[in-house]
């Protein structure tokens, strides 16, 4: 789930990249943070949602919109980890892991 998460960062543009690897049977994934041109982080905020005492689920109709969709909010879904946008499109709820922008 890391790794997909990872990828959604890369994707969305938050992360310039990133790589997973494995060292003595502990995995690590390093990312290379993407800043402006003006050298501030393009991430202003992330914030955890669901905790491993407080799960916190949405249908496809609740999902949570963050700042008006300028910001992402990651869900676990059947079909995998997604954004909210995507899984507001393929009309899927989930788990709310993070929000971010």
């Amino acid at each position: 789930m890391n790794v997909a998460i990872a990828q959604i960062l890369k994707d969305e543009g938050y992360v310039e990249d990133f790589e997973a690897f494995e060292e003595q049977n502990i995995k690590f994934i390093l990312a290379t943070l993407k800043y402006t041109d003006d050298k501030k982080p393009v991430i202003k905020k992330i914030q955890r949602i669901s905790k491993p005492g407080l799960k916190v689920y949405a249908g496809a109709q609740d999902l949570p919109k963050v700042l008006d969709d300028l910001g992402i909010a990651i869900i676990s879904t059947s079909q995998g980890v997604m954004t909210n946008l995507k899984a507001r499109e393929l009309n899927i709820g989930g788990e709310i892991l993070a929000e971010l922008w």
